[in-house]
């Protein structure tokens, strides 16, 4: 797809990939518009790029059913939804059942519920661009934190299945599943996590570009670090082994504590 002319929307669009995305569309001579809980953020944003800002907690359905109506009637159809906002909470299963709700919401039903106030609108047009942000802990898995890990990976399965279903009729999705990126995201709370993943992290803008060149070739997953690909070979060709490698890797990290 070529953006160009094209309504598109980006949730967590203040800061992060959001916002270097929001400035890449720009470029690309699309109609952005930045969405955020961070109202005064996106519309800062908004205004560098000449886009249009609302504020939206894709943590509650009718905040996104609310801005998907809105921008269809006050801007026009949306040809392209990016799901980016998400978040990231350290730990296991003693995360309290409240903290694993809110992660949940945000990183895997905020795709559905989007999807849901979106598809038929895009079904009735026979066009239309799903963008899910997931992570490479979406096909791999996250040391650290299982929140993140099991959330990322439903994300991925949703975005599987939404290409499955509606990709012959018209709707082209995209699931995006970077390594470590320089936002604050990076760090999960632990210095150990942050040492790990920052020799390979890239900057929002790479993460960008490359989100946007899939969608040009309409890949459905984009790997902004090629690396993952061959990763996700190892594991899949060898679970046991990956496994154990991975515990090789938790062994080494809870040393360091």
């Amino acid at each position: 797809m070529n953006v160009a002319q094209r309504v598109c929307i980006v949730t967590g669009g203040a800061s992060g990939i959001g916002r270097a995305l929001c400035r890449r569309f720009a470029a690309a001579e699309a109609r952005v518009v930045v969405s955020d809980l961070d109202l005064a953020g996106a519309e800062a944003v908004a205004a560098e790029i000449g886009g249009i800002a609302f504020r939206a907690d894709v943590g509650q359905e009718r905040d996104l059913a609310s801005l998907i109506a809105q921008v269809e009637q006050r801007v026009g159809p949306i040809d392209v939804f990016v799901s980016n906002a998400g978040i990231a909470i350290g730990g296991g299963p003693e995360v309290p059942d409240d903290e694993w709700r809110r992660i949940i919401d945000i990183n895997l039903m905020a795709h559905v519920w989007a999807a849901r106030a979106l598809v038929p609108f895009m079904l009735r047009r026979g066009s239309g661009y799903l963008v899910n942000v997931a992570s490479a802990a979406g096909l791999l898995t996250q040391i650290g934190s299982a929140p993140y890990a099991v959330t990322k990976h439903a994300a991925v399965a949703f975005a599987e299945w939404l290409a499955v279903t509606y990709g012959d009729r018209g709707i082209r999705v995209s699931c995006v599943c970077p390594l470590g990126v320089r936002t604050p995201m990076l760090t999960f709370g632990d210095n150990r996590i942050t040492a790990l993943l920052s020799p390979d992290a890239i900057s929002p803008e790479a993460v960008a570009e490359a989100i946007l060149a899939g969608m040009e070739r309409e890949e459905f997953l984009i790997l902004p670090h090629p690396q993952v690909r061959e990763y996700l070979a190892r594991k899949t060709d060898d679970p046991d082994r990956w496994i154990r490698g991975m515990q090789r890797l938790q062994r080494r990290l809870e040393e360091t504590a």
